[in-house]
């Protein structure tokens, strides 16, 4: 058995998603972390779940802390500094590794790819978390590039210029040979701004404390009682999605769209704010935290590149793992009733294009194929 799992796309079928990731399933990880403490169960997390490490750890200890009622440590500017930062390093790598091999047809232009040669933040996560001052030093670094090798102006700038749909797809359309991303972005607009898929954000995560608490506390109690839950997971008894586009802080925006094109431009969005965003602790773009469940257990959340992710624990009178789930973004998305299933049935099995753009757009952390002839990967 392949426990890390992968996904085969069916464009005009149904099933249009077959797949999963089993270690996420039949309490493997728990079977896996049984006995362990503290730093060792940070530790096999990320080394288990690669993509994202940062945020595995990152939940990982805050669930651990509040598992053992130990106070969790408030948001400091140097842990909010290192979520940002190591958030935009997984949206860049994706934009710059998988969207490129998700085009059909084409292949980057050398000249292309000289705007990666020259990023100063290395698309390799580090095996630990920054020091704060080279984390700042870096967030400085990526937000000086972005600004004179892609966006040609200061990021505020655009971000009062570029935000409506039909602005930044002119603006992709005009800058598309300063990166391959915005190349892809030009290339997929057509087909993105057609895509209407029904949206269902997984709106766990609330501004009033009190009804996040319950929210948090049903799910984890689904966690608990069903191993394979985070396989095929529900949010009040129907499929939700998760992404840049439904983060805690745009639950009121009434600009949010439906198509294809805003999830692709949330994501492009987010990498510019995390690279400029001021960092205090009220100026979040990323929420975190944890909540002890009583009896040994806990619950922790972490917005991550691609969505929401949770971590639920039981553990021992000894503070040792007795069970353990994760529950991450791609289950949510690839799931097989989920919106993104419903828009590949309705295509056209030939449909590779507006297949491989919805890929991208949903973001898996796992592999991912297609199933017509002449796309071997994607």
């Amino acid at each position: 058995m392949n426990l890390a799992g992968q996904y085969l796309l069916h464009p005009g079928s149904h099933p249009s998603i077959v797949g999963s990731r089993p270690v996420m399933g039949g309490a493997r990880l728990g079977r896996l972390l049984r006995g362990q403490q503290g730093d060792s169960v940070v530790q096999v997390l990320g080394n288990v779940l690669t993509l994202c490490a940062h945020a595995q750890r990152r939940t990982a200890r805050m669930v651990l802390k509040a598992a053992q009622q130990q106070e969790h440590a408030h948001v400091t500017p140097a842990s909010t500094r290192s979520l940002h930062l190591e958030t935009a390093r997984d949206h860049l790598r994706s934009m710059a590794l998988d969207w490129p091999q998700r085009q059909m047809g084409s292949t980057a232009h050398p000249a292309l790819l000289r705007w990666l040669a020259q990023c100063p933040v290395p698309l390799a996560a580090p095996a630990h978390e920054l020091p704060a001052a080279q984390a700042s030093t870096q967030q400085a670094q990526l937000q000086a590039w972005l600004e004179s090798t892609i966006l040609h102006m200061p990021i505020a700038q655009w971000l009062t210029h570029y935000r409506t749909e039909e602005a930044f797809a002119a603006w992709c359309t005009e800058a598309a040979e300063r990166a391959t991303p915005l190349q892809c972005l030009a290339a997929w607009q057509t087909i993105a701004r057609r895509l209407q898929p029904t949206i269902r954000t997984l709106d766990v995560l609330d501004a009033n404390a009190a009804q996040q608490a319950a929210q948090l506390s049903a799910i984890a109690q689904d966690l608990r009682s069903n191993p394979d839950f985070a396989l095929r997971p529900l949010w009040l008894g129907a499929c939700a999605e998760s992404g840049a586009w439904s983060r805690l802080r745009h639950r009121q925006d009434p600009g949010t769209g439906h198509s294809v094109w805003s999830r692709l431009q949330a994501r492009w969005v987010e990498l510019l704010e995390l690279a400029c965003v001021p960092v205090e602790p009220q100026a979040r773009l990323l929420h975190s935290g944890a909540l002890p469940l009583g009896g040994g257990q806990a619950i922790a959340w972490c917005e991550m590149a691609r969505g929401l992710l949770l971590h639920w624990v039981q553990l021992d009178e000894r503070h040792c793992v007795q069970d353990y789930r994760v529950l991450a973004p791609t289950e949510w998305n690839f799931h097989p009733d989920g919106a993104l299933a419903h828009a590949l049935t309705q295509l056209d099995s030939a449909d590779a294009a507006a297949t491989l753009c919805l890929a991208s757009a949903y973001d898996p952390c796992v592999q991912c194929s297609v199933n017509i002839q002449e796309i071997r990967h994607a």
